[in-house]
Parts: C-alpha cells; sequence; structure tokens
C-alpha cells in the first residue's frame, strides 16, 4: 500500500479520536478476535466451518483498519487555531450567500477526514472550500460548479 503523497490535515479532536480507535483496535479488538479464533477452531473441520472463516475475514478486515489508521497518525497533521482574524481558514466558520439569493448557508471547513455534510463540514479542498480559503467578511468570490461558475458573498466569518 504506497502512502499519500500529501499529508492530511485535522483538528485536534478528530486526531485524538483516530488514535483512540488505534488503541481499541490494536488490544480489546484484536484480543476479542483471538478468542473468537480459537472457538471456531475447538468447533472441529475448518474447511467447512463458518465461525472460523467469519473469524478470520473479521481478523483481515480489523488488520487493514489498523494498518491505514497507522498511516494516518504517521501522516497526519494536526491544525490548531491559527486561524487570522476574520479571514476564512481551516476551521473557520464561514456565512455565504449566493448572488441574487437571501438564503445564507454556514458551513465549516476542515480536513478532508472530517468532512460531514449532514452537518454542513466542508473539505478545504473541495472547489467551494478552496474558493474561500483566505478570504475576508464581504469579499465576494466565484467558483466552478457543475452547473456552471456560481458567485457567493461572504457574509460572516468566525
Amino acid at each position: 500500500m504506497m502512502p499519500d503523497t500529501h499529508d492530511s490535515f485535522v483538528s485536534q479532536e478528530k486526531f485524538d479520536e483516530m488514535v483512540k480507535e488505534l488503541e481499541h483496535l490494536k488490544t480489546v479488538r484484536r484480543t476479542e478476535i483471538a478468542e473468537n479464533l480459537e472457538y471456531a477452531r475447538s468447533l472441529g473441520d475448518l474447511s467447512e466451518n463458518a465461525e472460523y472463516q467469519e473469524a478470520r475475514d473479521l481478523q483481515a478486515a480489523t488488520e487493514e483498519r489498523i494498518k491505514k489508521l497507522e498511516e494516518f497518525v504517521k501522516h497526519t497533521k494536526i491544525v490548531t487555531d491559527g486561524k487570522k482574524k476574520n479571514e476564512v481558514g481551516f476551521g473557520s466558520k464561514v456565512s455565504i450567500r449566493k448572488e441574487g439569493s437571501a438564503e445564507t448557508h454556514e458551513y465549516t471547513l476542515v480536513g478532508s477526514e472530517e468532512v460531514d455534510m449532514r452537518v454542513k463540514k466542508l473539505s478545504h479542498l473541495s472547489p467551494l472550500g478552496a474558493a474561500l480559503m483566505g478570504k475576508k467578511k464581504g469579499d465576494v468570490f466565484t467558483f466552478e460548479t457543475p452547473a456552471g461558475k456560481q458567485t457567493y458573498l461572504i457574509e460572516k466569518v468566525s
């Protein structure tokens, strides 16, 4: 598995969450899987033993997740709140309004590992996120969407 050519950026909170998951998988989960394998082996013929195959599949998936998390922890940069006042950056909450509309939308700019559009967490690498980076309250900006160029006004940065 080749490591990413670029590092990921996450908040301290997300980094801590991933480290906690990694530790849980390496200690508690590995022990549970070993016990499941031991039990399944005790049932006899391994070639037709569904419990054994299931435990092996779970073990493989867990080891793959551990490898992914280890790479993540190794290649991730934690972004602290080093934002400039009123300038859009990593971790900023931004309220924007589309040109000709009265409706505002609020987003928080996050790293790609933290994206969750259900709670309006937008990647700083997405077209909209990238267009917002470095802008200030009152700035008008345009970015490309599948529907064509869109123009927005930044109403608030926090």
